[in-house]
């Protein structure tokens, strides 16, 4: 099946197999490798790539469900040459260990703070429920996407 998909703001074109998972067309097809396979099963979150503005588990979609979609990974997400806040404050807070589950924790902290109403160490820890991290213990994660927020209130990312 041919797929039509924009992908970090570049549009590709290919024919896949019907039952392609995304998460494979992104490492395998594209060479997006920042999209990590953990679970295989939705659980763990390392393949949170956002998909028309969404944050979603790539582990779970078929590619063919991103025909005519505009999807935005790890390495759409920082601005030409300047890290995402988000990438700052992971790396100034030591936000990650091993780094497995960090390109989707970010991701979906990305959506969260696009669509903050209420942020606190409770809020972030709610929209991190689909994530999971053996290695961290969480707090430099939430002191991070704080850290972020409020870099994005100053200059709007």
């Amino acid at each position: 099946m041919e797929i039509h998909v924009k992908v970090n703001g570049v549009e590709y074109q290919h024919e896949v197999e019907p039952r392609l998972l995304l998460v494979h067309y992104l490492r395998d097809v594209l060479r997006l490798t920042g999209t990590h396979i953990g679970c295989e099963t939705s659980v763990c979150g390392s393949c949170t790539i956002h998909v028309d503005g969404k944050a979603s588990k790539s582990c779970n979609m078929l590619a063919v469900q991103v025909d005519g979609c505009e999807v935005l990974t790890i390495e759409g997400l920082a601005m030409k040459d300047e890290l995402h806040p988000l990438q700052e404050a992971f790396r100034d807070n030591h936000g990650l260990q091993c780094g497995f589950c960090t390109a989707g924790m970010i991701m979906t902290a990305a959506d969260f703070l696009n669509e903050l109403s209420d942020l606190s160490k409770e809020s972030i820890q709610d929209a991190l429920k689909g994530n999971l991290c053996r290695c961290t213990g969480y707090h430099n994660i939430v002191k991070s996407i704080m850290q972020a927020a409020e870099k994005m209130k100053e200059v709007p990312v």
